[in-house]
């Protein structure tokens, strides 16, 4: 179109350069590493996890992913790293908050600080451009709910005296898991909007500062 700057490669292969052959899929490799190496798909799904990422980032992917208290040990097998280097980045991780360290008879282990992680998916459910469309779903799944089975919420149906057959078993889970969803929802629109006041009053009090500057110089007498 017009005005547009063009797009594409500002250099081309000549004719020598070309193949001889037209390329197709499978000339095209994905992968970094030649998986003629390796006879098993886990040793070289593990090489090219070593080459693409560094010894902390995957430190960082398996703690982020462990729920349950591990050793060093443990954690440095899974992230392909020397077990001191585990260590290492591990107490570092404890000392910013976000990775928690506990004592044993066997030695120390560690986990994701829950209560981080719940605020990092929060913060990152705050930006959510759907916010406001995933909060009226859950809300109409939860009044679903309510109006199949007559009760407020699954723990009141759980101590009647009903008898639930599996399937209603696996609503009270579904409604269970609906509601977590909708605090942590409900919890990230509040973060959201907390965030936009904060955001308004300081852009406030910016325009404030700018318009006192703006009348101070407006009143200076000329020299």
């Amino acid at each position: 179109m017009t005005g547009e700057a063009p797009t594409g490669p500002d250099t081309f292969p000549t004719e020598e350069e070309l193949p001889d052959e037209p390329v197709t899929v499978d000339d095209i490799d994905p992968f970094d590493i030649d998986d003629d190496d390796f006879e098993d798909i886990n040793d070289f799904a593990t090489a090219e996890w070593k080459t693409d990422t560094t010894a902390d980032e995957r430190i960082r992917t398996v703690i982020s992913r462990t729920t349950t208290p591990k050793s060093a040990r443990e954690i440095s097998d899974i992230a392909v790293v020397s077990e001191s280097k585990a260590r290492t980045t591990l107490n570092k991780l404890a000392d910013e908050g976000t990775v928690r360290s506990h004592q044993t008879d066997a030695g120390t282990v560690y986990e994701r600080d829950p209560d981080w992680y719940l605020l990092k998916q929060i913060s990152q459910l705050s930006a959510s451009e759907t916010l406001v469309d995933q909060i009226q779903r859950v809300k109409q799944e939860l009044a679903d709910y309510k109006d199949k089975y007559g009760a407020t919420t699954p723990e009141e149906l759980l101590v009647s005296d009903k008898d639930l057959s599996q399937d209603e078993l696996e609503d009270m889970s579904h409604w269970r898991t609906a509601e977590q969803e909708f605090n942590y929802l409900r919890a990230a629109y509040r973060l959201k909007e907390a965030k936009e006041r904060t955001y308004t009053g300081t852009e406030r009090g910016e325009r404030h500062r700018v318009e006192q500057t703006t009348d101070y110089a407006l009143n200076q007498t000329p020299r």
